[in-house]
């Protein structure tokens, strides 16, 4: 490994993608609004409600 040229940047870059990617996650995470979060955590429930009413 050490014949090839240049190929330590790819660990680099891989890490850069890495840490740019949980960056940008973490930052969702504390801008989304709360409203979103309640709405989209509660999709899973409006489902299994929606079937149920329709087998009654």
């Amino acid at each position: 490994m050490e014949s090839i040229e240049g190929i330590a940047t790819y660990p680099m870059i891989s890490l850069l993608i890495f840490f740019v990617f949980f960056a940008l996650l973490f930052w969702w995470v504390f801008t989304a609004s709360k409203s979103y979060i309640k709405e989209v955590s509660e999709l899973p429930l409006e489902n299994d409600n929606q079937s149920k009413e329709e087998v009654l």
